[in-house]
């Protein structure tokens, strides 16, 4: 039953990743708009004031900020066709049809009930426009509620058929059928209970923010902590689309979750400075800084004969996570062997942003350095206090690398380039991944040139017969295995590319960072499947 239950956790986790991983790109342009309208850079650079310039800005911030407006219905889509089995493109053309339904039911029941309010301002009356319809304010849940309940109605009928005249509406068609009559049942049950749920998520955000710093480290920590399971965004997410991340009212809209009011922050000139939920999507600081000193740590404890070769693992892995801020394979090359590191390494996380809030930085750092540059720097000093950030970041990757390198030669712990003689070390150069691909008989060449060995991943999965399903996520292959024990970690490992292998039950995930796309094109066409549709 655990076992199960975790299946359908990272299943969730997963379908997430598309909505969620489109959000930060309007973030990013919304912030390249607001270059062409920043006043002290047009003081800067004269040429660029002008009204083609400021027009398109204001225009491309403008316009993006409705992305904020409609988050339910976007996770509703998002979630639907992630989470369908098949045919995930209706099912996402189903839950918007859905989404429609729903708002337009319970605007109704609750006119009907007198329950809809009719001042001026919905403000404190626990309701909201949707798409220009006045239902009860349930934010980004009313997505994730819609889209996992059309992904159940599609997953079950979607393939129901009918003969004769009533041919026409099986499918999808019957799936809508289905769906009409749970959605507007849905909407008058939540428009009774979703008050009481307003309160406790209330209670919630009181509880964490009352909290103060304790509740900010525990945050951060259980984050990096949650990483193993792939679940670690379940915990972020709601502070940064949700009100659990604070309300701010901007330009006379009410925005809740810290990511959508700091974007409406960037938009709105008229902004002195970020509010403090902005600490909420600070996460950044240990991906930019703080594993940076881990890996010199590791570089420094190795064995001499070993250090050249770890140079070559840990410094593409170290710019990866400092660049984009993809940690996985840093991570994992500690995780299981030296896992009170990562313990730590979790501590740290969870303190760092609590370094920053004592000392009011109001500077963007969800990921990477290239995020961080483009969503501070053309904000101000003033605004962000972004430099303050990066000293922080500086004294953290001196206190990750002495803790780091005092635990690991205190307690002798088997990180790269300590391993006793014979053991492979997790992660391997581009370079050594290449001779070894070369050296086998059948390879396969993937996208974007990366060699992905389709044929050899499948062998070592125990082979066809025993993969049910394949999907993937940002860095990690995600497989529904038959029978777990065929799975040779070691070759996947060694062999393949991988930087680490994680098994639950019948659920694998195999780490190939970001080239995972071009592995899971290169398995699919192995296996077969041809429609990921």
């Amino acid at each position: 039953m655990k076992e199960k239950v975790m299946d359908q956790l990272q299943r969730f986790s997963k379908a997430m990743f598309i909505p969620v991983l489109i959000l930060p790109i309007a973030g990013i342009l919304i912030a390249v708009g607001n270059l062409f309208t920043n006043a002290k850079l047009l003081e800067f650079l004269p040429f660029l004031d002008n009204p083609v310039t400021k027009g398109f800005g204001t225009i491309l911030s403008g316009s993006l900020v409705s992305i904020l407006n409609n988050l339910g219905l976007i996770f509703c889509v998002g979630l639907a066709a992630g989470l369908a089995n098949k045919k995930k493109y209706e099912a996402g053309f189903t839950a918007l049809l859905g989404f429609l339904v729903f708002i337009n039911a319970m605007n109704k029941f609750m006119t009907l009930t007198g329950i809809l309010f009719t001042g001026e301002s919905l403000r404190g009356t626990g309701q909201a426009m949707v798409m220009g319809v006045q239902i009860l304010d349930m934010g980004v849940f009313l997505g994730i509620i819609l889209g996992i309940v059309t992904a159940m109605v599609h997953n079950r009928f979607c393939e129901t058929e009918f003969k004769n005249a009533f041919q026409i509406y099986g499918g999808s068609r019957f799936v809508f059928i289905v769906l009409i009559p749970v959605t507007v049942l849905l909407a008058v049950l939540l428009t009774y209970v979703w008050p009481f749920v307003q309160m406790g998520i209330t209670s919630l955000g009181v509880f964490i923010n009352q909290s103060g710093n304790f509740g900010i480290f525990i945050y951060g920590a259980l984050e990096r902590l949650l990483i193993p399971t792939g679940l670690h965004h379940l915990v972020y997410t709601p502070f940064l689309y949700t009100s659990l991340g604070g309300a701010a009212t901007i330009g006379g809209e009410v925005f809740e979750g810290a990511r959508n009011i700091y974007y409406a922050e960037i938009a709105d000139p008229a902004i002195d400075i970020l509010s403090k939920s902005v600490i909420w999507d600070a996460r950044g600081i240990s991906k930019m800084f703080g594993l940076m000193g881990a890996c010199l740590a590791m570089y420094h404890t190795a064995r001499p004969e070993n250090r050249n070769k770890i140079k070559a693992i840990l410094i593409p892995a170290a710019f990866t996570s400092f660049i984009a801020g993809v940690t996985e394979p840093i991570e994992f090359s500690f995780m299981f062997v030296a896992p009170v590191l990562f313990v730590v390494h979790a501590g740290l996380s969870g303190l760092s942003m609590v370094v920053l809030n004592i000392l009011n930085v109001r500077a963007i750092g969800p990921n990477g350095f290239l995020d961080f540059l483009l969503f501070n720097v053309p904000l101000g000093i003033h605004k962000t206090g972004w430099p303050m950030y990066i000293v922080t970041g500086l004294g953290f990757f001196v206190i990750y690398y002495v803790i780091f390198r005092v635990l690991i030669t205190k307690l002798n712990l088997k990180t790269l380039g300590r391993e006793t003689e014979g053991m492979e070390m997790k992660l391997h150069t581009k370079a050594e991944y290449k001779e070894k691909m070369a050296s086998e008989k059948e390879g396969k060449l993937g996208k974007d040139g990366e060699d992905v060995d389709a044929a050899l991943i499948v062998k070592a999965l125990g082979g066809a017969g025993n993969i049910e399903k394949v999907d993937n996520c940002f860095t990690r292959l995600r497989l529904i295995i038959t029978n777990p024990d065929l799975v040779q970690e070691d070759i996947l490992k060694n062999d393949t590319g991988a930087n680490g292998v994680m098994k639950k039950g019948n659920n694998v995930q195999v780490i190939y960072g970001l080239k995972v796309t071009a592995v899971r094109k290169a398995v699919d066409e192995e296996l077969g499947n041809n429609e990921n549709s």
